[in-house]
């Protein structure tokens, strides 16, 4: 065992210079970085507390004992002839040491530092340090002999200052107290963090993060249980700082680029001037159309083409990298040098292990040798498992830095396309850019040092190998190198791959996008197959691409792990065979081995550091061509409004282009001149350009020539209205604050109580996304009501009543647009198909190509026949409405007089902020009332109830509508783990386990052999034989069989791993797509479409790609752990002893984390949603959001969200690194005893096993850690097998198809309808919409359906369509109840012409037939009778033409005609509905698309949901709806005839009686 008398004594002369120089040349050298870090960011002095003061006490009183010892010295130098230097110098050194601390220590109170590593490294040092003296001391006392007279106060005072060094240690191991104002700021918060307030050590252990574990451990965890964001972590700091450094490097990049093309304008018209001097023909152009071809049509001409003719040297874009960099340069200096000295330490092991074996080998050897190598093997890997802890703490907090920074990039400059370079990028591309590719600068930011630290290892690991192996070394080398081109090369076809794949990936995306946003439309047409098909075969394109990018990395991979065995096989082989005298030797082969184990991390890391680079070089490609894309110009003057400003608004020769690259005007010569107060009406037929001079008002457009010029604030309503997925009252005040009594005029101005009366929680009712809770009628009134409740002064209305019913447009127009509405002091433009408000216009633009045509006031008009045509369609509405306006306000003062005296006093208020006169305001809101269904007194009381809720309810956080996203909680359940690997398949994952577990004990009986063969070469060189057991060439072979076996097993199982991978993806993605396809729409009213979008793009991709690497590494984690403890155990059997409670301590260790990093992953997920949704959001309403000038709001609000998300993912990353510290300390402690058991045991075993056994162990350290995380990543990446999964188990609408129950082929054959005692409802749980509806339609009958808003009119069609199942009752078509019979077969024998006009971005002939059953001429014949075939002529590719996403290159009536062209062409039909199709279009082509529907389906029974009661006058029978019930059903006639019916009460107040 071990004896203490063979422990060696340092002489006193290296202990009082070496080992004092240490820890003071480490301060002095510290002391700048020290001195930049305290002096960094000042905060409030800390207080004086016991603890800070104690340290400061102690230091001085450390400093007044190394006084002691100078004086000491001068006495014994007085007293004593002999006396040496050192003695006056390391007192000296020691003074000078405790003044610079007491220094730090007062300077850290100062500026209110809380802790400082380098002071406590220092106590660390001299801790270790001063141990050897200490040692020294107290083997002098246990020989009093030895000690003399003068030693007995040298004695004393070291005894003194080692024990204080001690206290010190403990106590600077702890921080103080920050300053008042530090702790009040980071705890405004209940779950601040206590990051920055925590001490060094508990920094770089992490032990701040144990409370987080804890509640993992107990509770599933929520985003409330967690620590916020450290305040330099958050977005406020943050943006700001990469705004200052990216900001200018674009503006300077665009000014250069225009710089560069006004200057290749310039050379090209040189060029041209050129041409004509040398003579040219007529033929030859004067100048080149095409910039980009300047400088290639040298042969246009007969002169020479001159330098000036050469095109401008187009500017390199800015650099994200570099600015980045920039930005973060000392975190990643600080990295590096962790780094650095973490990969300088791993090398320590291999030379202590050659030292361990000389020490078995030699008997001789001191067993304190052994213990002491044992203990520097550890310490060695104890460190730099610390520092490269750090290391990747650091990298990964930047990399979340980073997606903050470019998120936030992101988001702005979305908000800032211009329409051309918007028209090049789908929702789903842009979506794309945040969720793939800054997540992979995200990934990449911990990798970035291995392009320095990589070679620098393989370096060192050769340098070593080179001193133990002398020139064999190179054949390895070549090994190496001949790899290199290989994986080269590799990576260009995967780089080609993954760009090829991510087109793919967004084409899938934008169309699942666009699928959900039209997924009624596409149910309604039953088009449910061929959408699933486009993104079915979207997604096998996608993964033939993964499958071949996969494919070459797995091969890379395999390399790269077999590059170890091979490099020592060639080395091994030239070593023996170049010189007979080279033996084996376990210190040799095992030290070698250890080198070449070494070498394996940097060489696997350099394929997949390639494969990064290559996705981030893509990814950056990307977000550097978004970021420099063209963005809108301000070209709109906008001036504060002034009361002397005569023309509020000014456009002189305005020419404006939606794309400016295509240079077609879509306005020409726009003159307006707009006084203030004004309303401006604009009318024209559908393309005219109206919805484009409001555009253009906003800055939408691409200005080519002209002037516009706006004073004061806009506000914008546009056609079709955006809505948030918020509160009906969020969406109304949208950012400004809420005023009680203002709300509620303009809730009663835009008749909404009526609505929040029908609403479940009023108007705090969340909208879901898109307004699909609410018709569209409700979602334009709250739009206007938004518009009006911001109070601006210019007020551009696109269309706003169009979705309204006529008699409630009629009240908007008098309450809110005309002459008395709220509005009225006002500068209004209006557009607007309904020319019967055209009399209360100041002045009338009539537009048509763009062009004003004609313009003046309705008196001048009319008298000079401008717009008769017009006119000539809408003579009923024309009717005197001022005498109607005369007569209700005479009615009104039948009101009685205690419904006015609420608001007479309240007015004041109102007249201040709109200028409304004292009386209209009263005599609006209670004519409001009369209007209503109900009593004054009902009205009144739900009013106020409405407002208290409002007070009441803004606290509400749960989400009425949505829900919160569902959170698996505890661990995943083995179901999950079954169902990927059943998608796999059961033969790929056989092939992939036996693989992989053949290989490992291929490799271990690889390594066994050359244990056996070490041994046998010792034993040989021991015993001066010469004799083998086994000659050379049969070691050699049977070495190099196994371990191509060992390759070929592995590539077996990578291969059969990868190619299940992509099986199970396919097989994981149909379910999915197909369920969605299948899902009922309250699945959709209820899902927001970014939790839709999050499982078909993030979680698909995760289980793409990542899940087979996880399961891959998993599976070598366990088989390498597991192989290594067996190997360590044959080798020294007493280790076993501690494999128990280092086990114990692992499997504790493991349970307590994997908890709490399962729920931090999924709440990353789920935190990641709503930013997609937000952004997605914001894409759809950007010129909502940019006419309110709220951008910058709407920017906080995405990186308030995103700060959520990395909240979750900086604690996750935090929590890995919280595991690495501690499993890297079981690690070390496994290196530990098998080093230790080595040395003690060195009698019994031979040097050959106990090279294996501590070459092995010296793995397990990253291999139990990599383990863990590689289980933690299995579980948390896994997750996404589970929320796919939970999509894929949506329950399912009807069967589409029912075997058994087809209708006859020519069902419907007359098209009668039948509604018996019809209830339905739109979710379980909600009331009645429709209730006990009885009604016979007969066959051919063409019935209108009316009724005010919410009364069930787009219910029918969704009743009829079974878009809602029956609650009670039946609907029969022909004698067949609809019920009963597949929904396909009932959907495509019906026919619709939806109210919201969808289009794919597809061609036009996939949007009018997606099927492909109709030829050219049956679509021109459909195109003809849709009045749509000018437009497309104009096409140049005529069917084939792209239709943009969302059918952003025709207008809301251009689209209204393609939804027609699609109902013509199913001219089979016997059943038509038109469900409000014509609200967006104007009068004339209304009339055109109602004669189209006459003259096409005269056979045919058609239903017609209208809110222009004219369009329905002629019709056969009209069915009256209120509150879900049937009031009146009969002809116009008879109905008009009652004059107290409901129809009358329509018709009436739509001027039509």
């Amino acid at each position: 065992m071990l004896d203490i008398e063979t422990l060696p004594l340092f002489s006193q002369c290296f202990q009082h210079t070496i080992l004092v120089w240490i820890p003071c040349l480490f301060l002095f050298c510290l002391s700048p970085i020290l001195i930049f870090q305290i002096t960094l960011e000042k905060n409030s002095p800390l207080p004086w507390t016991r603890l800070l003061l104690t340290k400061l006490i102690i230091t001085l009183l450390l400093l007044i004992d190394a006084f002691s010892l100078l004086i000491l010295a001068l006495y014994e130098s007085i007293t004593v002839d002999i006396t040496y230097t050192v003695d006056f110098i390391y007192p000296l050194m020691y003074m000078f040491l405790m003044f610079l601390i007491s220094v730090f220590i007062v300077a850290c109170q100062r500026f209110g530092k809380v802790t400082s590593g380098g002071i406590f490294l220092t106590w660390i040092l001299l801790l270790i340090c001063g141990l050897p003296e200490a040692y020294w001391w107290l083997s002098q006392n246990t020989h009093p002999s030895k000690l003399t007279l003068n030693g007995t106060p040298r004695f004393i005072l070291y005894l003194i200052w080692y024990s204080l060094v001690a206290v010190q240690v403990i106590l600077f191991a702890f921080a103080d107290k920050p300053g008042q104002d530090v702790y009040k700021r980071l705890h405004k918060q209940e779950n601040d963090s206590p990051e920055k307030l925590c001490s060094f050590i508990n920094r770089q252990t992490l032990w701040w993060f144990n409370r987080i574990c804890a509640i993992g451990a107990k509770k599933p965890l929520e985003v409330s249980d967690l620590y916020s964001l450290n305040p330099d972590d958050t977005s406020a700091v943050l943006v700001p700082r990469w705004s200052s450094l990216w900001d200018p490097a674009v503006k300077n990049f665009m000014n250069k680029k225009k710089e560069a093309e006004l200057e290749s304008r310039n050379n090209s018209s040189r060029r041209g001037s050129a041409t004509i001097n040398g003579g040219a023909t007529g033929t030859t152009p004067l100048l080149s159309a095409n910039v980009d071809r300047i400088g290639l049509d040298y042969d246009y001409g007969t002169v020479t083409p001159s330098p000036l003719s050469l095109p401008a040297k187009v500017p390199s874009p800015p650099s994200i990298i570099w600015r980045l960099f920039l930005m973060f340069k000392w975190d990643i200096i600080s990295a590096m040098s962790l780094k650095c000295i973490s990969d300088l330490l791993q090398f320590c092991n291999p030379l202590l292990l050659k030292h361990l074996i000389a020490f078995t080998e030699d008997a001789a050897s001191p067993l304190w040798v052994g213990v002491f190598l044992s203990l520097c093997m550890f310490t060695a890997s104890e460190l730099s498992s610390l520092l490269l802890n750090h290391y990747y703490y650091l990298m990964y907090r930047i990399g979340t830095r980073v997606q903050t920074c470019l998120t936030a990039t992101v988001y702005k400059k979305t908000l800032r396309l211009s329409n051309g370079a918007r028209r090049d990028r789908s929702v789903g591309e842009i979506v794309n850019l945040m969720a793939i590719d800054i997540d992979r600068f995200q990934q990449i930011t911990p990798a970035t040092h291995q392009y320095w630290s990589t070679p620098l290892q393989i370096s060192i690991a050769l340098f070593f190998l080179w001193q133990q192996i002398g020139i064999s070394v190179v054949s390895g080398v070549a090994v190496m190198l001949l790899l290199l081109p290989i994986n080269f090369f590799i990576t260009m076809a995967i780089r080609k791959s993954q760009v090829a794949q991510m087109k793919v990936k967004d084409n899938r995306t934008k169309m699942v996008n666009e699928v959900l946003n039209g997924i009624k439309v596409i149910k309604l047409y039953a088009w449910e197959p061929p959408m699933e098909s486009v993104i079915t075969n979207l997604r096998n394109k996608e993964l033939a691409l993964i499958r071949k990018a996969a494919f070459l990395r797995t091969l890379s991979d395999m390399l790269n792990c077999a590059s170890p065995f091979l490099v020592a096989l060639c080395t091994f082989t030239t070593f023996i065979l170049l010189d007979s005298k080279n033996v084996l030797t376990p210190q040799i082969a095992f030290v070698s081995l250890t080198l070449f184990n070494q070498l394996r991390t940097p060489m696997s890391t350099v394929a997949e550091l390639i494969s990064q680079t290559v996705q981030v070089f893509v990814s950056n490609r990307r977000l550097v061509d978004f970021f420099i894309a063209d963005e809108l110009e301000d070209y709109v003057e906008k001036i504060p409004t002034d009361s002397r400003d005569d023309d509020i608004i000014e456009m002189k020769d305005a020419s404006m282009a939606w794309d400016r690259e295509i240079g077609v005007p879509s306005l020409h010569n726009i003159n307006i001149n707009v006084p203030k107060g004004q309303l401006i009406a604009i009318v024209g037929k559908v393309g005219a350009g109206k919805s484009s001079t409001l555009m253009s008002l906003l800055g939408e457009m691409e200005r080519l020539r002209g002037h516009i010029g706006v004073h004061g604030t806009v506000a914008y309503v546009p056609q079709q209205p955006w809505m948030q997925n918020q509160t009906v009252r969020h969406n109304i005040t949208f950012g400004k604050c809420f005023d009680e009594y203002f709300y509620s005029r303009v809730m009663d101005a835009c008749a909404l109580y009526q609505d929040m009366s029908i609403l479940p929680m009023g108007d705090i009712t969340e909208i879901g996304e898109k307004g699909i809770n609410l018709s569209g009628g409700q979602k334009s009134r709250i739009s206007l009501a938004r518009a009006v409740y911001q109070n601006h002064d210019v007020y551009l209305l696109d269309d706003p009543l169009s979705a309204v019913d006529s008699h409630v447009g009629a009240q908007l127009f008098l309450n809110v647009l005309g002459p008395e509405g709220m509005l009225r002091n006002k500068t209004r433009i209006l557009v607007t198909h309904e020319l019967s408000y055209l009399r209360y216009a100041n002045l009338i633009l009539v537009m048509q190509d763009g062009k004003i045509v004609s313009e003046g006031s309705y008196a001048e008009m009319i008298k000079s026949g401008e717009f008769s045509e017009l006119l000539e369609e809408c003579k009923v509405q024309q009717e005197d409405q001022l005498q109607k306006q005369k007569q209700e306000e005479e009615e009104i003062a039948y009101s009685s007089e205690e419904d006015e005296e609420p608001f007479v006093d309240e007015s004041e208020f109102g007249e201040n902020l709109l200028g409304t006169s004292h009386m209209s305001t009263v005599s609006g809101i209670i004519s409001r009332r009369r209007q209503y269904s109900v009593s004054h007194n009902k009205v009144k009381r739900r009013r106020h109830s409405t407002v208290a809720s409002l007070i009441s309810g803004t606290d509400i956080q749960h989400r009425q509508l949505t829900g919160i996203e569902r959170v698996e909680t505890g661990r995943v359940k083995l179901i999950v783990y079954a169902r990927y690997f059943k998608a796999m398949g059961l033969i790929l994952s056989s092939f992939f386990v036996f693989g992989m577990i053949f290989s490992t004990i291929a490799s271990m009986l690889r390594n066994l052999w050359l244990t056996d063969w070490s041994n046998d070469n010792a034993a040989s060189i021991a015993s001066n034989s010469t004799g083998q057991t086994h000659p050379i060439g049969i070691r050699l072979g049977v070495y190099a069989g196994i371990g191509f076996s060992e390759i070929f097993l592995m590539f077996l199982g990578m291969t059969s791993l990868l190619f299940g991978g992509i099986d199970a993806s396919k097989n994981l993605h149909s379910p999915l797509v197909r369920a969605i396809f299948r899902a009922p729409m309250r699945f959709f009213d209820t899902t927001p479409f970014g939790r839709i979008l999050n499982r078909i793009g993030k979680d698909i991709e995760t289980i793409d790609i990542l899940i087979p690497y996880n399961v891959q590494f998993f599976t070598q984690c366990i088989l390498q752990v597991t192989s290594t403890l067996i190997i360590i155990i044959i080798s020294t059997p007493i280790f076993g002893v501690v494999v128990i409670p280092l086990a114990i301590m692992y499997l504790f260790v493991m349970n307590y984390y994997i908890g709490t990093s399962r729920q931090l992953k999924r709440l990353e997920s789920i935190t990641r949603s709503p930013i997609y949704s937000h952004l997605s959001e914001s894409i759809n309403g950007s010129a909502t959001i940019r006419a309110y000038n709220l951008v910058q709001k709407f920017s906080r609000i995405s990186e308030n969200k995103v700060d959520t998300h990395v909240q979750c993912r900086y604690l996750n990353y935090v929590a890995n690194r919280w595991l690495s510290v501690r499993l890297e300390f079981i690690g070390n402690c496994v290196v530990l005893f098998a080093a230790l058991f080595a040395a003690l045991t060195r009698d019994s075993t031979s040097a050959g096993n106990i090279g294996l056994s501590v070459s092995y162990s010296l793995n397990i350290t990253f291999v139990l850690n990599f383990a863990v995380r590689q289980i933690s990543k299995l579980e948390t990446n896994i997750v996404s097998v589970e929320r796919v999964k939970e999509y894929s188990e949506t329950p399912t609408e009807a069967e589409w198809r029912r075997p058994g129950k087809e209708p006859p082929r020519d069902w419907p054959s007359e098209g009668r309808i039948v509604f018996s005692n019809y209830s339905t409802r739109y979710r379980p749980g909600l009331d009645l919409v429709l209730r006990g509806v009885n009604a016979e339609i007969g066959a051919h009958e063409r019935v209108g359906i009316v009724g005010r808003t919410g009364a069930g009119k787009s219910s029918i069609t969704l009743a009829l369509f079974r878009m809602v199942e029956a609650a009670e009752g039946s609907i029969s078509i022909d004698g067949i109840n609809i019920a009963e019979i597949g929904l396909h077969d009932l959907r495509s024998n019906l026919t619709i012409i939806p109210q919201d006009p969808v289009l794919f971005s597809e061609t036009l002939r996939t949007n009018l037939d997606p099927f492909g059953d109709f030829s050219d001429a049956e679509l021109w014949d459909a195109i003809d009778k849709s009045h749509l075939r000018r437009l497309v002529e104009e096409f140049p590719l005529k069917f084939d033409q792209e239709i943009t996403e969302g059918g952003g290159n025709l207008s809301v009536g251009q689209r209204q005609l393609v939804c027609l062209a699609r109902a013509i062409l199913r001219k089979k039909t016997k059943v038509l509905i038109l469900d409000e199709a014509t609200a967006a279009v104007d009068m004339e082509t209304d009339h055109l698309i109602q004669q189209s529907i006459r003259t096409q389906f005269p056979k045919c029974t058609i239903l017609t949901i209208a809110h222009r009661l004219n369009t329905i006058m002629d019709y056969d029978r009209i069915l009256v709806l209120d509150s879900g019930k049937v009031r009146e059903f009969d002809s116009p006639r008879n109905l008009l005839s009652n004059r107290n019916g409901l129809f009358y009460s329509l018709a009436s107040q739509a001027k039509l009686v």
